[in-house]
């Protein structure tokens, strides 16, 4: 009798374990990448999305964020999301361009004065067509985060017209509207990811770079950096995205959750920028570098009228459609 006890709780111990291992293995782990660190706003739309999806899922499914470029460079992120080997990421918009030209024309340079205007087309119809368009080429759009406003810092000489810049080397990212903005500026244009930049800021291999204050904060580039001009040359979205193989094997149930987390997330991006950049940019002053507010932004426009002259066409209409309706926004 005492044997078959022994045998009946040596089972029930077995069964216990087994049915632990596959409640463990129930959660589905989803890996959502990006390439700055946990202080930049990029994060902190990881965090959102993950926090939502976490709860909205009753932890069946689990975020695992991946900063700082462990899964690689935007470029590498995008062409994994294509086959289906990476399964998210929080992506600088000017990278998805070279995959869906279209995506560009949000950062035609001082196309959007505000925030509030760029988040109106974005939000709007024009921005949520194309933000669909990514299922055209094996992935999905959710949500737009935010980059930013963008800025030119460097090590050379303080920047206040458009002239200043003119030979100065200048970090890119792998976009074609960048190069040429930054051509038409006078620069010397070096398109590269942003872990080689940040080896090429401290070594002094190049000059400079355009980034949002965020970025310059978050990455201390003001001890690489002596002057940035807030020409707010360019507004940058970012996309919270996903690969077409994880968003079909998803549920109708789950893909309104990643929809409805995204979307928190993008919003979250969008707060934290705005409610910190002016003490961001305190804290840049105090640690010595110079910065121009009041560049004149009239020269800036006037050098980059051949960027629409040569993009206008290649958008098909999209360009007058955001242009009319910033318009009639501002009206």
């Amino acid at each position: 009798m005492r044997r078959f006890l022994s045998v009946i709780f040596v089972i029930i111990f077995l069964a216990v374990i087994s049915l632990s291992g596959l409640a463990a293995e129930a959660a589905r782990v989803v890996k959502l990448a990006h390439v700055v660190n946990e202080q930049d706003a990029f994060h902190i739309s990881a965090l959102k999305f993950k926090e939502v999806v976490e709860q909205k899922t009753d932890g069946n499914i689990v975020v695992e964020i991946h900063p700082n470029a462990e899964l690689g460079d935007e470029r590498t992120l995008l062409e994994g999301m294509q086959l289906g080997t990476i399964d998210m990421g929080v992506i600088t918009n000017g990278p998805i361009a070279n995959f869906l030209p279209e995506m560009a024309v949000f950062e035609m340079p001082f196309l959007f004065g505000t925030p509030e205007e760029a988040y109106h087309i974005l939000d709007g119809e024009i921005g949520q067509e194309v933000l669909s368009r990514l299922s055209d080429i094996r992935m999905h759009g959710l949500a737009y985060s935010e980059r930013g406003f963008r800025n030119l810092t460097n090590s050379v000489r303080p920047v206040k017209k458009a002239s200043d810049i003119d030979g100065l080397k200048i970090r890119l990212m792998e976009s074609p509207l960048y190069v040429d903005t930054f051509k038409a500026l006078g620069a010397n244009a070096v398109p590269m990811a942003w872990t080689e930049c940040l080896t090429g800021l401290s070594q002094g291999t190049i000059d400079g770079q355009e980034n949002p204050i965020v970025v310059v904060y978050s990455f201390k580039l003001f001890e690489s950096q002596d002057y940035m001009t807030l020409d707010r040359h360019t507004y940058a979205p970012a996309t919270i995205m996903l690969s077409d193989k994880l968003w079909q094997s998803l549920t109708p149930e789950e893909q309104s959750v990643f929809k409805e987390a995204a979307k928190l997330g993008g919003q979250a991006a969008r707060d934290y920028n705005n409610d910190n950049e002016a003490e961001q940019l305190q804290f840049i002053k105090d640690q010595g570098m110079v910065v121009e507010e009041n560049p004149e932004l009239d020269t800036f426009r006037d050098a980059v009228k051949p960027v629409y002259e040569k993009y206008g066409p290649q958008f098909g209409g999209l360009l007058e459609d955001i242009q009319e309706a910033l318009a009639e926004f501002r009206s």
